[in-house]
């Protein structure tokens, strides 16, 4: 899990990259909470779906957006937190140009910013939103949604109701050639505090499915 620093338009971002074991092993990019409530690329969630990916063989990379550790720059509510994912996923797909398949996954803001990011890059194969904020954004910009994904959600969330994930994922079903899987972990808080295990199962078990139907 070597450190890796990548130029960006506010200067370098640091990351962890986990080379994957085949020339076309496919590629991930995990994307952490929001930096202005202490998130971070070593939080345990962003941590989990990162060891998630490189269990299966994927080329994975995980960073910290502009301000947060050692990237330099400052907070720029999401749009120059985009313009980062944006870089971090050049990189990753420059480094591994024969990737077989392409994943984006991310925690709260994290998961905000990765589906902004999957809108522009139609090459996306799958995601993976863990806690999407839906009632503090606005993800009418999912129209439409290029790839299928996972919405992973606790029942016990009070900062983001289940509710709200709930229109989203109704939204998104509706649309044809896609497919929209949403699970509910019972008693998970938005900070999933005692509940890691419960993304380590599920995640796992929704890429072992995606994986198995279409081996990358």
């Amino acid at each position: 899990m070597p450190e890796v620093i990548l130029p960006g338009a506010s200067g370098r971002i640091e990351g962890r990259y986990s080379p994957g074991k085949r020339a076309n092993a496919p590629i991930a990019l995990i994307l952490h909470p929001h930096p202005k409530a202490g998130g971070h690329m070593n939080n345990p969630i962003a941590v989990t779906l990162y060891q998630l990916f490189v269990k299966r063989g994927f080329a994975t990379l995980r960073y910290n957006s502009r301000g947060v550790g050692k990237s330099q720059g400052e907070f720029d509510s999401g749009i120059g937190e985009l313009a980062d994912a944006a870089t971090a996923l050049d990189w990753l797909q420059s480094n591994n140009p024969a990737a077989s398949q392409t994943w984006v996954a991310g925690y709260q803001f994290g998961a905000y910013i990765g589906m902004q990011l999957l809108m522009r890059r139609p090459e996306t194969d799958g995601f993976i939103s863990v806690s999407p904020p839906s009632n503090m954004y606005d993800f009418s910009f999912l129209a439409p949604c290029p790839a299928s994904g996972l919405f992973l959600h606790g029942t016990a969330d009070t900062i983001v109701p289940p509710v709200e994930v709930e229109r989203v994922v109704n939204k998104l079903r509706t649309q044809k050639g896609i497919v929209i899987d949403y699970e509910l972990e019972e008693g998970a808080s938005h900070f999933w505090q005692d509940h890691v295990d419960a993304v380590d199962r599920r995640v796992g078990l929704y890429l072992d499915k995606r994986l198995e139907e279409k081996p990358a």
